[in-house]
């Protein structure tokens, strides 16, 4: 099975949302009320996907609002040398400042982040400020969630969804769940309910889909079998270390298998996930595959210190991919 996409189009993915700085420890293995050394990054899954994305060599533009000061200013000029279209990026002038977000590595298996989101720019984006144009002119519109947490950047999303659907733009929801900034679990399962209903694909681990449900103890059928019921034709629904499954709304059901690495850090894994998925998709390529993409694409990223500067290239992931090639793809 493979996913049709607009191929008339001049971008191949607009992201909106979220851009913000990532403060990444530089010392590893303690805890961060020791840690004096961090490294500073652009960060924000949107963000990231639009990067990783272009790093794979595809056309990425990004909607999202700045703070008007030195850490905006770096986000735009990073997004844009790694060829983001950043020419609908809207700067602040209210005072607002970009998020950021500290990462603390003190195990492979014990990585936490500490993020400040109290007011954040990101989150002013005005509808205003969402261009029908602009939208009309992607074969991908994707969107976060964590955009939809406030007003007036949760309306801004809802425009240019309806903008998407108007115009044949695919919606890709990564659910991209972060508690700060919502007021309860109620309000963000209304809101990622809401959205995921409307979107051709969503994407996202088995407990950002629980939320979605406001439930401890969801499962995949029920998920699929719900949203199926709605527009979404493809649910990717990730179990970690144990694997993602991709429920087509034609019924074929696909497994992709981790791909064993070096872990050094757990974050990241998620967005470099979706952007060579979505890379895989975009050429063409079928859901197994898409799938391999994916998860060789997150290993790659686990095993380095930065999110945004770690998204590989194609040859990096297909290198990973032929060398474990019995980590395959099991179609259920």
């Amino acid at each position: 099975m493979k996913i049709e996409f607009n191929s008339d189009r001049e971008f191949d993915l607009i992201a909106i949302g979220r851009a913000c700085i990532d403060l990444n420890a530089v010392e590893y293995n303690r805890p961060m009320e020791e840690t004096m050394t961090f490294k500073k990054y652009v960060g924000g899954s949107p963000a990231n996907i639009a990067i990783g994305t272009s790093r794979l060599g595809l056309k990425a533009g990004f909607i999202g609002k700045l703070s008007d000061d030195q850490h905006g200013r770096f986000i735009e000029q990073y997004m844009k040398s790694v060829g983001v279209d950043t020419d609908h990026m809207a700067v602040d002038q209210d005072g607002h400042k970009s998020g950021l977000t500290f990462t603390e590595i003190k195990s492979p298996e014990e990585c936490s982040i500490l993020m400040y989101r109290e007011e954040a720019a990101d989150l002013y984006l005005q509808p205003s400020e969402v261009s029908e144009e602009y939208i009309k002119k992607s074969k991908i519109l994707l969107v976060s969630g964590t955009a939809l947490a406030t007003s007036p950047s949760r309306e801004a999303v809802l425009k240019a969804i309806h903008f998407a659907k108007k115009h044949d733009v695919k919606v890709i929801f990564e659910l991209d769940y972060r508690p700060y900034t919502w007021g309860s679990p109620e309000e963000t399962a209304v809101y990622y309910t809401l959205i995921a209903e409307q979107a051709d694909i969503v994407v996202g681990t088995r407990e950002e889909f629980d939320v979605m449900e406001n439930s401890e103890d969801g499962n995949n059928e029920a998920t699929v079998s719900h949203l199926f019921t709605h527009s979404p034709e493809l649910v990717v629904i990730k179990h970690g270390v144990e694997g993602s499954y991709a429920y087509a709304k034609s019924g074929e059901v696909f497994k992709g298998r981790a791909y064993l690495t070096k872990v050094l850090k757990t974050f990241g894994a998620g967005d470099s996930y979706a952007s060579a998925f979505l890379y895989a998709l975009l050429n063409r390529k079928d859901i197994e595959t898409a799938l391999q993409y994916g998860s060789a694409s997150a290993a790659i990223v686990v095993s380095k210190h930065s999110s945004s500067e770690a998204m590989p290239t194609v040859e990096e992931i297909e290198k990973l991919i032929a060398e474990q090639s019995n980590k395959g793809i099991t179609n259920l």
